[in-house]
């Protein structure tokens, strides 16, 4: 299925401006659009970091998107996955979501935050694991998965030109949940 049919699409506009419009919590957005598997890419979407390199001195969650992943980890299969250089950058990923209160009861399992060494790797993990819905920074990893994941998030500053139709565009995760 190269893509998402336009009665698909609409779905998913309607869902997102009723939720809006009955001022509904995101937990209720999420559970209609994702109830299976859901995949995340740290660097540059949960994370300040913008690459592994400075993954390797510190890993920083960005507080506006924690209550977010809670909320998305309650229905889905959710796991997050970074490509790293070294098992430190593992351990500062690891320590960063622990503080920010990621693994408490009912939020996400430490067991499934992945890492490879490779975008290669990244990729392989999204396909093995089935995903109904991934997000990433990284646009060669997006036009791979396209053919393969239902329905896609790239995270970027800039415009990601002509994507996909399973394929949304937004500055951030929580912007495009708002």
């Amino acid at each position: 299925m190269p893509g998402l049919a336009a009665a698909e699409l609409d779905a998913v506009s309607l869902v997102r401006r009723v939720a809006r419009a009955l001022n509904r919590r995101i937990s209720d957005l999420v559970a209609v659009l994702f109830r299976h598997k859901v995949t995340c890419q740290l660097i540059g979407v949960v994370f300040e970091e913008k690459s592994p390199e400075e993954l390797q001195k510190q890993a920083t969650v960005r507080p506006s998107v924690v209550e977010l992943l809670l909320e998305i980890s309650k229905y889905c299969d959710f796991y997050l996955m970074e490509t790293v250089l070294d098992d430190k950058s593992e351990e500062n990923a690891l320590t960063a979501l622990e503080s920010a209160g990621l693994f408490r009861t009912g939020g996400l399992i430490k067991e499934k935050v992945l890492f490879c060494s490779s975008e290669v790797g990244r990729t392989s993990f999204v396909r093995q694991l089935e995903s109904d819905f991934h997000i990433d920074t990284s646009l060669e990893i997006i036009s791979q998965l396209s053919r393969f994941i239902r329905c896609q998030l790239f995270v970027s500053s800039v415009e990601g030109g002509q994507l996909s139709a399973n394929v949304f565009n937004s500055l951030s995760l929580e912007q495009f949940f708002s």
